[in-house]
């Protein structure tokens, strides 16, 4: 019995992370959109970008959504997964 509620607690923890396994921003010498600022915005909700000042180029781009392809070093792209969180942020 001791062993179910252990394994119930340890899933109850793992189902509250919010940050994805794959989550991502450009490492410090491709940082040309100055996205490090923004890595704890990693793992929230995509609403959470609304509270957040964002000068410059932005581009929210979400799952199956069409971008062009057009290189821009200095625009932020917030990539939005399919639970609505924010999963990665890139420079492009």
């Amino acid at each position: 019995m001791k062993v179910f509620l252990t394994i119930a607690l340890f899933t109850c923890l793992l189902a509250c992370t919010t940050v994805a396994p794959n989550a991502q921003i450009p490492p410090g010498g491709q940082d040309t959109c100055n996205a490090a600022p923004y890595a704890n915005l990693i793992g929230q909700d995509a609403t959470a970008l609304e509270r957040v000042l964002l000068l410059g180029q932005v581009r929210i781009i979400r799952p199956g959504q069409q971008v062009t392809k057009d290189f821009r070093p200095e625009r932020i792209n917030f990539n939005i997964g399919p639970e609505d969180r924010i999963v990665a942020i890139t420079c492009t």
